[in-house]
Protein backbone atom coordinates (compact mmCIF):
# COMPACT_ATOMS: atom_id res chain seq x y z
CA UNK A 1 0.00 0.00 0.00
CA UNK A 2 2.62 2.13 1.00
CA UNK A 3 4.40 1.75 -2.87
CA UNK A 4 1.32 2.10 -4.47
CA UNK A 5 0.82 5.15 -2.23
CA UNK A 6 4.80 6.72 -2.88
CA UNK A 7 3.98 5.82 -6.59
CA UNK A 8 0.90 7.54 -7.11
CA UNK A 9 2.18 10.84 -5.32
CA UNK A 10 5.26 10.57 -7.92
CA UNK A 11 3.18 11.00 -11.09
CA UNK A 12 1.50 14.37 -10.31
CA UNK A 13 4.90 15.78 -8.93
CA UNK A 14 6.03 14.95 -12.27
CA UNK A 15 3.51 16.50 -13.42
CA UNK A 16 3.53 19.50 -11.58
CA UNK A 17 7.26 19.93 -12.49
CA UNK A 18 6.79 19.76 -15.99
CA UNK A 19 3.78 22.45 -16.26
CA UNK A 20 6.09 24.79 -13.72
CA UNK A 21 8.75 24.48 -15.77
CA UNK A 22 6.55 24.93 -18.72
CA UNK A 23 5.14 27.87 -17.42
CA UNK A 24 8.83 29.94 -16.28
CA UNK A 25 9.54 29.26 -19.95
CA UNK A 26 6.23 30.63 -21.12
CA UNK A 27 7.41 33.64 -18.51
CA UNK A 28 10.25 34.68 -19.61
CA UNK A 29 9.63 34.63 -23.15
CA UNK A 30 7.11 36.87 -22.52
CA UNK A 31 9.48 39.49 -20.79
CA UNK A 32 9.47 42.42 -23.47
CA UNK A 33 13.08 42.91 -23.03
CA UNK A 34 13.63 39.31 -24.56
CA UNK A 35 10.97 39.56 -26.89
CA UNK A 36 12.68 42.35 -28.32
CA UNK A 37 16.41 40.35 -28.53
CA UNK A 38 14.25 37.67 -30.73
CA UNK A 39 13.08 40.40 -32.97
CA UNK A 40 15.75 42.02 -33.32
CA UNK A 41 17.97 38.83 -33.82
CA UNK A 42 15.35 37.53 -36.67
CA UNK A 43 15.73 40.75 -38.40
CA UNK A 44 19.66 40.90 -38.33
CA UNK A 45 19.52 37.57 -39.93
CA UNK A 46 17.55 39.00 -42.96
CA UNK A 47 19.26 41.90 -43.06
CA UNK A 48 22.67 39.78 -43.23
CA UNK A 49 21.28 37.27 -45.96
CA UNK A 50 19.78 40.29 -48.04
CA UNK A 51 23.43 42.17 -48.25
CA UNK A 52 25.44 39.00 -48.88
CA UNK A 53 22.99 38.42 -51.81
CA UNK A 54 23.59 42.37 -52.62
CA UNK A 55 27.30 42.17 -52.40
CA UNK A 56 27.37 38.77 -54.30
CA UNK A 57 25.45 40.07 -56.99
CA UNK A 58 27.52 43.90 -56.98
CA UNK A 59 31.02 42.18 -56.90
CA UNK A 60 29.62 39.80 -60.34
CA UNK A 61 28.67 42.73 -61.84
CA UNK A 62 31.84 44.84 -61.58
CA UNK A 63 34.26 44.58 -64.82
CA UNK A 64 36.25 41.35 -64.76
CA UNK A 65 36.70 38.06 -63.23
CA UNK A 66 39.13 35.97 -60.53
CA UNK A 67 40.30 34.17 -63.62
CA UNK A 68 41.67 37.23 -65.45
CA UNK A 69 43.22 38.49 -62.29
CA UNK A 70 44.81 35.53 -62.19
CA UNK A 71 45.97 34.66 -65.62
CA UNK A 72 46.87 38.21 -66.85
CA UNK A 73 45.08 40.02 -69.72
CA UNK A 74 47.27 37.54 -71.80
CA UNK A 75 45.79 34.38 -71.20
CA UNK A 76 44.07 32.27 -74.03
CA UNK A 77 40.18 31.69 -73.77
CA UNK A 78 40.94 27.71 -73.40
CA UNK A 79 42.71 28.68 -69.81
CA UNK A 80 40.49 31.16 -68.91
CA UNK A 81 37.98 28.93 -69.45
CA UNK A 82 39.37 26.24 -67.38
CA UNK A 83 40.29 28.72 -64.62
CA UNK A 84 36.66 29.99 -64.55
CA UNK A 85 35.13 25.92 -64.43
CA UNK A 86 38.15 25.48 -61.57
CA UNK A 87 36.51 28.34 -59.64
CA UNK A 88 33.22 27.56 -60.03
CA UNK A 89 33.15 30.97 -61.88
CA UNK A 90 30.87 29.24 -64.76
CA UNK A 91 28.02 28.41 -62.51
CA UNK A 92 24.71 30.86 -62.55
CA UNK A 93 24.98 33.49 -59.98
CA UNK A 94 22.45 32.04 -57.82
CA UNK A 95 23.87 28.85 -58.13
CA UNK A 96 27.62 30.53 -56.44
CA UNK A 97 25.39 32.18 -54.05
CA UNK A 98 23.54 28.98 -53.12
CA UNK A 99 26.73 27.40 -52.87
CA UNK A 100 28.63 30.51 -50.63
CA UNK A 101 25.10 30.23 -48.28
CA UNK A 102 24.97 26.90 -47.31
CA UNK A 103 28.81 26.78 -46.42
CA UNK A 104 28.65 29.60 -44.35
CA UNK A 105 25.83 28.74 -42.24
CA UNK A 106 27.97 25.88 -41.67
CA UNK A 107 30.31 28.20 -40.50
CA UNK A 108 32.61 27.95 -43.83
CA UNK A 109 33.37 31.20 -45.28
CA UNK A 110 35.66 28.96 -48.39
CA UNK A 111 39.05 29.76 -49.00
CA UNK A 112 40.58 33.11 -50.99
CA UNK A 113 41.06 32.26 -54.57
CA UNK A 114 44.42 34.45 -54.84
CA UNK A 115 45.92 33.91 -51.17
CA UNK A 116 44.97 30.50 -50.59
CA UNK A 117 44.27 30.07 -46.88
CA UNK A 118 40.67 30.35 -45.32
CA UNK A 119 38.31 33.14 -45.24
CA UNK A 120 37.70 32.76 -41.41
CA UNK A 121 41.15 32.84 -40.74
CA UNK A 122 42.08 35.72 -42.73
CA UNK A 123 39.40 37.65 -40.89
CA UNK A 124 40.36 37.08 -37.83
CA UNK A 125 44.46 37.53 -38.57
CA UNK A 126 42.98 41.10 -39.57
CA UNK A 127 40.11 41.44 -37.08
CA UNK A 128 42.34 43.36 -34.08
CA UNK A 129 44.24 45.60 -35.92
CA UNK A 130 40.93 46.96 -37.14
CA UNK A 131 39.06 47.01 -33.74
CA UNK A 132 42.42 49.06 -32.29
CA UNK A 133 41.91 51.39 -34.95
CA UNK A 134 37.96 51.98 -34.64
CA UNK A 135 38.08 51.59 -30.69
CA UNK A 136 40.92 54.15 -30.20
CA UNK A 137 39.33 56.02 -32.88
CA UNK A 138 35.94 56.21 -30.81
CA UNK A 139 37.47 56.98 -27.76
CA UNK A 140 39.40 60.03 -28.51
CA UNK A 141 36.16 61.43 -30.78
CA UNK A 142 34.04 60.43 -27.77
CA UNK A 143 36.17 61.82 -24.78
CA UNK A 144 37.31 65.00 -26.93
CA UNK A 145 34.06 65.39 -29.00
CA UNK A 146 31.69 65.32 -25.78
CA UNK A 147 34.33 67.77 -23.41
CA UNK A 148 34.82 70.16 -26.40
CA UNK A 149 30.96 70.16 -26.53
CA UNK A 150 30.18 70.46 -23.27
CA UNK A 151 32.77 73.31 -22.78
CA UNK A 152 31.61 75.51 -25.34
CA UNK A 153 28.04 75.65 -24.40
CA UNK A 154 29.24 76.33 -20.93
CA UNK A 155 31.67 79.14 -21.64
CA UNK A 156 29.92 81.24 -24.32
CA UNK A 157 29.29 82.00 -28.09
CA UNK A 158 33.08 82.33 -28.98
CA UNK A 159 34.16 79.04 -28.44
CA UNK A 160 30.99 78.15 -29.70
CA UNK A 161 31.67 79.84 -33.19
CA UNK A 162 34.88 77.88 -33.12
CA UNK A 163 33.60 74.59 -32.56
CA UNK A 164 30.88 75.34 -35.83
CA UNK A 165 34.14 76.50 -37.72
CA UNK A 166 36.21 72.96 -36.48
CA UNK A 167 32.64 70.99 -37.65
CA UNK A 168 32.59 72.38 -41.05
CA UNK A 169 36.08 71.27 -41.28
CA UNK A 170 35.93 68.23 -39.93
CA UNK A 171 32.83 67.21 -42.48
CA UNK A 172 34.90 68.73 -45.15
CA UNK A 173 37.99 67.45 -45.21
CA UNK A 174 38.28 63.54 -46.28
CA UNK A 175 40.17 61.30 -43.50
CA UNK A 176 42.16 60.22 -46.64
CA UNK A 177 43.62 63.40 -47.20
CA UNK A 178 43.94 64.22 -43.62
CA UNK A 179 45.86 61.21 -43.14
CA UNK A 180 48.61 62.59 -46.10
CA UNK A 181 48.23 65.58 -44.10
CA UNK A 182 49.36 64.42 -40.93
CA UNK A 183 52.17 61.65 -42.48
CA UNK A 184 53.76 64.69 -43.85
CA UNK A 185 54.25 66.51 -40.40
CA UNK A 186 54.48 64.00 -38.03
CA UNK A 187 55.95 61.24 -40.18
CA UNK A 188 58.14 62.60 -42.73
CA UNK A 189 59.36 66.30 -41.27
CA UNK A 190 59.04 65.65 -37.32
CA UNK A 191 59.77 61.98 -37.89
CA UNK A 192 57.43 61.52 -34.86
CA UNK A 193 55.90 58.58 -35.47
CA UNK A 194 56.39 55.90 -37.77
CA UNK A 195 54.95 56.67 -41.54
CA UNK A 196 53.00 53.52 -42.12
CA UNK A 197 52.92 49.94 -40.44
CA UNK A 198 51.17 48.11 -38.05
CA UNK A 199 53.53 47.04 -34.31
CA UNK A 200 50.97 43.93 -32.84
CA UNK A 201 50.51 44.67 -29.00
CA UNK A 202 53.08 41.65 -28.48
CA UNK A 203 55.74 43.87 -29.62
CA UNK A 204 54.96 46.08 -26.75
CA UNK A 205 52.06 48.79 -25.29
CA UNK A 206 54.81 51.64 -26.68
CA UNK A 207 55.53 50.59 -30.25
CA UNK A 208 51.74 49.24 -30.78
CA UNK A 209 50.33 52.10 -29.94
CA UNK A 210 52.88 54.62 -31.83
CA UNK A 211 51.75 52.99 -34.80
CA UNK A 212 48.36 54.01 -34.52
CA UNK A 213 48.47 57.32 -33.52
CA UNK A 214 47.90 58.69 -36.68
CA UNK A 215 45.23 56.54 -38.20
CA UNK A 216 43.32 57.54 -34.93
CA UNK A 217 43.72 60.70 -35.80
CA UNK A 218 43.25 60.83 -39.09
CA UNK A 219 39.78 58.84 -38.77
CA UNK A 220 39.00 60.71 -35.24
CA UNK A 221 39.02 64.38 -35.70
CA UNK A 222 35.43 64.53 -38.09
CA UNK A 223 33.92 62.46 -35.59
CA UNK A 224 35.29 65.15 -33.15
CA UNK A 225 33.38 67.80 -35.06
CA UNK A 226 30.47 65.83 -35.42
CA UNK A 227 29.77 65.14 -31.51
CA UNK A 228 31.31 68.67 -30.18
CA UNK A 229 28.67 70.17 -32.52
CA UNK A 230 25.72 67.45 -31.20
CA UNK A 231 26.89 67.74 -27.76
CA UNK A 232 26.99 71.86 -27.92
CA UNK A 233 23.48 71.88 -29.17
CA UNK A 234 21.94 69.67 -26.71
CA UNK A 235 23.54 71.03 -24.25
CA UNK A 236 22.41 74.77 -24.58
CA UNK A 237 18.58 72.74 -25.12
CA UNK A 238 19.19 71.02 -21.99
CA UNK A 239 20.50 74.44 -19.73
CA UNK A 240 17.62 76.84 -21.23
CA UNK A 241 14.95 73.85 -20.29
CA UNK A 242 12.89 74.35 -16.97
CA UNK A 243 13.94 72.21 -14.75
CA UNK A 244 17.48 73.70 -14.62
CA UNK A 245 16.39 76.94 -14.13
CA UNK A 246 14.48 75.72 -11.15
CA UNK A 247 17.94 73.87 -10.25
CA UNK A 248 19.70 76.56 -10.25
CA UNK A 249 17.06 79.06 -8.12
CA UNK A 250 17.63 76.29 -5.81
CA UNK A 251 21.35 76.70 -5.51
CA UNK A 252 22.37 73.66 -6.93
CA UNK A 253 26.22 74.45 -8.33
CA UNK A 254 26.89 74.76 -11.57
CA UNK A 255 29.19 71.95 -11.97
CA UNK A 256 26.39 69.46 -10.41
CA UNK A 257 23.78 70.57 -13.20
CA UNK A 258 26.11 70.33 -16.14
CA UNK A 259 27.53 67.29 -15.15
CA UNK A 260 24.78 65.38 -13.36
CA UNK A 261 21.38 66.62 -15.27
CA UNK A 262 22.31 68.40 -18.46
CA UNK A 263 24.55 66.14 -19.36
CA UNK A 264 22.68 62.95 -19.41
CA UNK A 265 19.38 64.61 -20.51
CA UNK A 266 21.42 65.75 -23.89
CA UNK A 267 22.69 61.89 -23.59
CA UNK A 268 20.37 60.52 -26.18
CA UNK A 269 21.73 63.09 -29.34
CA UNK A 270 25.20 62.05 -28.61
CA UNK A 271 24.61 58.84 -28.20
CA UNK A 272 23.43 58.60 -31.94
CA UNK A 273 25.87 60.85 -32.67
CA UNK A 274 28.43 58.38 -31.59
CA UNK A 275 26.44 55.44 -33.06
CA UNK A 276 26.47 57.00 -36.13
CA UNK A 277 30.13 57.52 -36.00
CA UNK A 278 31.16 54.13 -35.20
CA UNK A 279 29.12 53.01 -38.41
CA UNK A 280 30.87 55.21 -41.13
CA UNK A 281 34.20 54.23 -39.39
CA UNK A 282 33.85 51.20 -41.04
CA UNK A 283 34.17 53.11 -44.46
CA UNK A 284 37.00 55.19 -42.89
CA UNK A 285 38.70 52.01 -42.11
CA UNK A 286 39.15 50.88 -45.74
CA UNK A 287 40.72 53.86 -47.28
CA UNK A 288 43.21 54.79 -43.83
CA UNK A 289 44.52 51.47 -43.46
CA UNK A 290 45.29 51.72 -47.18
CA UNK A 291 47.12 55.14 -46.73
CA UNK A 292 48.89 53.68 -43.65
CA UNK A 293 49.93 50.24 -45.10
CA UNK A 294 47.71 48.21 -42.27
CA UNK A 295 46.92 44.88 -42.29
CA UNK A 296 43.15 45.22 -41.50
CA UNK A 297 39.82 44.31 -43.08
CA UNK A 298 39.34 47.59 -44.69
CA UNK A 299 42.86 47.05 -46.74
CA UNK A 300 42.30 43.43 -46.75
CA UNK A 301 38.42 44.36 -48.72
CA UNK A 302 40.62 46.66 -51.09
CA UNK A 303 42.52 44.66 -52.40
CA UNK A 304 39.80 41.80 -52.46
CA UNK A 305 37.82 44.28 -54.48
CA UNK A 306 40.85 44.58 -56.90
CA UNK A 307 40.86 41.13 -57.66
CA UNK A 308 37.74 39.87 -57.60
CA UNK A 309 38.32 37.54 -54.78
CA UNK A 310 34.55 36.92 -54.39
CA UNK A 311 34.70 34.73 -51.05
CA UNK A 312 37.07 37.63 -49.31
CA UNK A 313 34.92 40.33 -50.04
CA UNK A 314 31.77 38.26 -49.01
CA UNK A 315 33.90 37.65 -45.53
CA UNK A 316 34.71 41.26 -44.57
CA UNK A 317 31.09 42.44 -45.56
CA UNK A 318 29.75 39.95 -43.56
CA UNK A 319 32.00 41.12 -40.81
CA UNK A 320 31.46 44.52 -40.85
CA UNK A 321 27.25 44.11 -41.22
CA UNK A 322 27.84 42.00 -37.61
CA UNK A 323 29.38 45.37 -36.74
CA UNK A 324 26.53 47.54 -37.65
CA UNK A 325 24.39 45.11 -35.82
CA UNK A 326 25.90 45.15 -32.65
CA UNK A 327 26.54 48.86 -32.85
CA UNK A 328 22.88 49.14 -33.07
CA UNK A 329 22.03 47.03 -30.45
CA UNK A 330 24.68 48.93 -27.82
CA UNK A 331 23.05 52.23 -29.13
CA UNK A 332 19.76 50.94 -28.31
CA UNK A 333 20.55 50.14 -24.58
CA UNK A 334 22.09 53.31 -23.87
CA UNK A 335 18.72 54.68 -25.12
CA UNK A 336 17.30 52.40 -22.40
CA UNK A 337 20.06 53.62 -19.97
CA UNK A 338 19.81 57.26 -20.15
CA UNK A 339 15.55 56.80 -20.25
CA UNK A 340 14.15 53.10 -19.20
CA UNK A 341 10.79 54.49 -20.31
CA UNK A 342 12.38 53.94 -23.63
CA UNK A 343 12.52 49.95 -24.32
CA UNK A 344 13.98 47.95 -27.20
CA UNK A 345 11.96 47.98 -30.57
Amino acid sequence: MTAIDGRDRDVPLTSRSRRGLAGAGTRVLRQPFLQAIVRRALRSAVLLLVVSALTFVLTSLTPGNAAEEMLGSNATPSALAHVRTELGLNLPLWTQYWHWLDKALHGDLGNSLFIGGSVSSLVASRLPVTLSLMIGALIVAGIAGVGLGVLSAVAGPVLGRAVGILSWLGYSVPAFWLAGILIVIFAVNIRLFPVSGYVSLASGVGPWAQSLVLPVAALAIGGIAGIAKQTREAMLDALSSEYIRMARANGIGMRSIVLRHALKNAGSRVVTMVGLLAVSLLGGTVLVETVFALPGLGSLLFTAVQEHDLPVVQGVVMCFMIFIVIINFGVDLAYQWLNPKVGLR
